[in-house]
């Protein structure tokens, strides 16, 4: 008996042991940070190439880095095209198929400049082998740039030239000046204080020495340039009403590549008063596709975006997808000129679509749990980035009807963690209009238990939360919460109608949809209505808000880059245009701003409260967050405030990354479960594995 009971415990030992080698772990935040972040898919003229970005992070050096790689589009082993060092973007294929082009800021030796001496600056590789060949030499730096057809010249974005950068000393470059300011629009978050230097075209002939020729010029910034097939002109758009900053209205506009006045000749092709975007060209030159917003002026970000085609001549507009009622994005001819490519953003899903050239009946061919980020058309290649539940981008080609993954940047990761899969729920909000959202459940969820609840409220808050992979709710799952990633009124994906109900009403409708969610949830038998959490970022934080001042249902919240007192933002954020448009001038309707300001309620929460955000954020300023903290502590209620310095909308340092996952998660543990975390404790004994 004795030897009977060694054997089972010895056989239980060596299975045990073995179960744990082959099973899986739940997510990690460090695994934030292993995780590879594919991009930019470009396809080779003869289609048998697939370039792409390819970022690494390293928490150590605290620093990211971004790589061209190449891969063959009918899959196999990637080759990096640009060396560790310094960080490369925007891959582009001359058309043809010698060069492989890029965006880097490095000195010609191929150190990585990033003190400002530099300026990014447009380089080649030659596929027959060498290194990266410099192109440019603007003393301003190149922002963006397209390959002419016949691969001898290039259309560059440039911004005009400072004075001090027009003399051969730059020495006074990092002195400080003052900000003198006269425009409407006189600031944006990332870009800071704006002046009236514009980014304007340029055309560069390739080996040449002779300077960029200006094409375009004026108080008008141009932006996304295409060549047309035979080289001759460029189509871009730009907004070039008489008071740019006061609308958002851009049209499609096209110019003679051999321009010699700096666009004083110029042909306007779109006269619609609202957004015009994208401008794409047929392979015969006769029509150019484009996306277009047709709504009046008070839909602001709410209206849906259609597709539209446009002689290149001039000539009146069509509207390929008027009775869609869904956003149009990206927009590509076949190669064959026959179709128009595009995606659609529908219902928490993204979709890779078609539509006959002149008109018809619209085509998906790739829908469901398969999120199309972005695609391009090439050589009889369709590469595209695709995001699954378990899959955070890759790129993948299409043909035939078939997917096919051919980059596999973190499967080697994802292999030993264990995912939580999205649960797509439906239900009805207070006033019976269905809503849709997804549920992530904890990692080893049992029915039968009741788990702790997190709300997460996604930004825009015209967007949508979709099929694609979230590191954040993985996270939470990971750590025994429930996760909610509703998609309420004002969500885009669902119509302009379903959107637009948010107008002017912030907190309203989408407060009954998301505590509807709440309620359907917990009558599913196995939240904890005890244990609710809500957080989320920039309009996920602004929703937050008004659910902790409408509720006190929940024990810890976490608000990040939030709003609060509305009239305080006039003028201090960079959405002057949009607020008036919304809510009218702060002096004039005042009723307006301060009804649907939570900062007027603050005194009714009684959740324990995280406010957090980038010190130098213009888009949802701290300001917001520090009035918050600021009432919250004077009334003595559980508060916190935590900002990052140097920080803008978005956190990108990663150190300030995995703060910002420790806090939010630190937060709903110590308010909801009662757990006090060590994060330093934690990270030394991650640092001995």
């Amino acid at each position: 008996m004795k030897n009977f009971l060694l054997c089972v415990a010895i056989f239980v030992l060596i299975t045990g042991t073995g179960f744990a080698q082959n099973s899986k772990r739940p997510i990690e935040i460090d695994d934030y940070f292993s995780m590879k972040s594919v991009g930019n898919p470009q396809v080779s003229p003869d289609g048998k190439w697939i370039a792409y970005t390819l970022s690494t992070t390293d928490l150590k050096k605290d620093k990211s880095e971004t790589r061209i790689w190449m891969i063959p589009a009918a899959g196999g082993e990637a080759i990096p095209m640009t060396a560790k060092g310094y960080s490369a973007s925007s891959p582009r294929w001359s058309p043809d198929g010698k060069y492989l082009s890029f965006l880097a800021k490095r000195s010609e030796s191929g150190e990585d400049k990033t003190d400002g001496e530099d300026k990014t600056q447009v380089w080649t590789l030659n596929r027959l082998g060498g290194e990266a060949q410099q192109v440019t030499k603007v003393k301003q730096g190149v922002s963006g740039y397209e390959w002419s057809p016949d691969s001898k010249r290039l259309v560059l974005l440039i911004r005009d030239p400072k004075p001090h950068e027009l003399t051969e000393d730059l020495k006074d470059d990092k002195k400080p000046k003052p900000y003198v300011i006269d425009r409407l629009q006189f600031k944006r978050d990332y870009a800071g204080y704006l002046d009236r230097f514009r980014t304007h075209l340029y055309v560069f002939e390739l080996g040449s020495k002779d300077e960029p020729k200006q094409i375009t010029s004026g108080d008008f910034d141009d932006s996304d340039p295409a060549w047309s097939p035979d080289g001759k002109l460029i189509a871009f758009e730009s907004n070039r009403t008489k008071e740019p900053d006061s609308n958002p209205n851009t049209d499609i506009w096209i110019v003679s590549a051999d321009n010699n006045d700096k666009g004083a000749t110029m042909l306007q092709l779109t006269k619609n008063p609202r957004e015009d975007n994208n401008p794409e060209w047929s392979p015969d030159g006769k029509t150019i596709t484009y996306t277009t917003v047709t709504a009046p002026m008070k839909t602001m970000w709410y209206a849906v975006q259609y597709l539209a085609t446009i002689p290149a001549a001039g000539g009146e507009p069509r509207l390929l997808t008027s009775n869609l009622d869904r956003n149009v994005l990206n927009p590509r001819f076949s190669e064959d000129g026959s179709a128009i490519w595009f995606t659609i953003e529908d219902s928490g899903e993204q979709h890779l679509a078609s539509i006959p050239a002149n008109g018809g009946q619209v085509t998906r061919h790739v829908r469901g749990e398969n999120i199309v980020q972005s695609f391009v058309v090439g050589g009889g290649t369709v590469a595209m980035m695709v995001a699954k539940p378990d899959v955070p981008g890759d790129v993948f080609t299409f043909s035939n009807g078939n997917l096919k993954q051919i980059t596999f940047a973190n499967k080697e990761l994802l292999d030993k963690i264990e995912l939580s899969k999205p649960e797509e729920i439906r239900f009805r909000s207070k006033d019976g209009t269905e809503i849709e959202a997804f549920l992530l459940k904890p990692i080893g969820f049992d029915p039968s238990m009741k788990y702790p609840l997190i709300l997460n409220p996604h930004g825009g808050p015209v967007s949508q939360y979709d099929y694609s992979f979230d590191f954040d709710a993985q996270l939470w799952a990971a750590n025994g919460y429930l996760v909610l990633l509703p998609n309420p009124r004002g969500s885009s994906g669902y119509g302009e109608a379903f959107s637009y109900a948010l107008f002017g009403q912030w907190g309203v409708p989408d407060f009954e949809d998301v505590m509807a969610g709440v309620d359907y949830v917990i009558a599913r038998g196995y939240a904890d209505p005890e244990k609710l959490g809500v957080g989320g970022w920039s309009y996920g934080g602004i929703l937050t808000n008004y659910v902790i001042t409408k509720s006190t249902r929940f024990k810890a919240a976490v608000s990040g880059a939030s709003e609060a007192l509305y009239r305080a933002n006039y003028g201090h954020d960079h959405y002057q245009m949009w607020w008036v448009v919304e809510l009218g001038l702060p002096w004039e309707n005042a009723e307006a701003w301060e009804r649907i300001s939570p900062f007027n309620d603050v005194a009714k929460i009684t959740t324990p409260t995280l406010w957090i955000g980038g010190q130098e954020d213009w888009n949802v300023p701290i300001l917001n967050s520090e009035q918050m903290y600021q009432a919250m502590k004077k009334l003595g209620r559980e508060t916190k405030l935590v900002v990052y310095p140097g920080e803008h909308h978005g956190i990108r340092r990663p150190t300030f990354q995995k703060d910002r996952f420790q806090r939010f998660l630190g937060w709903f543990d110590k308010y909801i479960k009662g757990v006090e975390r060590n994060w330093e404790e934690e990270d030394k004994k991650e640092e001995k594995k």
